[in-house]
């Protein structure tokens, strides 16, 4: 599919079918996701990918799902953040930084890459004729998380991409975009000045 194509198609999908998704898809989006930008070449995303018995553990433990319907993805990645990986690696001489402080940076990029990565998710679930959504989760399900799955306390998850065979056509009932429009270009696009 032509990169124009992917980037016009995404869309939050929230209903999907039982059909599996290949492993080859698999493996082609997480090689995907780990491409992404990372700030000094940190590195400081972990992925966790859960299908089988698994996504049957996390479909009948959480509740933190964006909808009934979605729960019938065949997979789920959950991206991390790590925050120290990028203390750490700016503290090093390249760098040029003395310490691990977090003033140094006005923006968590930590978060912004792991962000990159999750789109990335995304837009090659499109790529594999896949659909995908992006959902979050409360901080306070956090520790039952981790204690589920053995995710290390460093690492903190941006949300949760349920992936699947949409089985629906257009956008999902209830989606923002049928109650609201896409902004226009030139109202959020500035050249040369504000």
């Amino acid at each position: 599919m032509e990169f124009q194509d992917v980037v016009r198609r995404r869309r939050m999908v929230r209903k999907f079918s039982d059909e599996p998704v290949s492993e080859e898809s698999i493996q082609r989006i997480m090689r995907n996701a780990v491409r992404g930008p990372s700030a000094g070449f940190s590195q400081g995303q972990a992925f966790l990918v859960l299908r089988g018995e698994s996504l049957k553990r996390l479909k009948e433990k959480f509740d933190f799902w964006a909808g009934d319907d979605a729960k019938t993805a065949q997979v789920v990645v959950i991206p991390f953040s790590v925050k120290d990986v990028y203390l750490d690696r700016y503290a090093q001489p390249d760098k040029g930084w003395t310490d691990r402080s977090e003033a140094n940076w006005p923006v968590p990029y930590w978060y912004i890459d792991t962000g990159m990565a999750a789109l990335l998710i995304l837009q090659t679930a499109v790529d594999e004729g896949l659909g995908a959504v992006l959902f979050g989760m409360a901080e306070e399900d956090w520790p039952q998380l981790r204690a589920e799955f053995g995710i290390p306390e460093t690492h903190v998850p941006i949300g949760m991409i349920a992936i699947g065979h949409p089985a629906e056509q257009g956008i999902s009932e209830g989606a923002s975009p049928r109650t609201r429009k896409r902004l226009a270009a030139d109202e959020v696009v500035h050249w040369d000045q504000w």
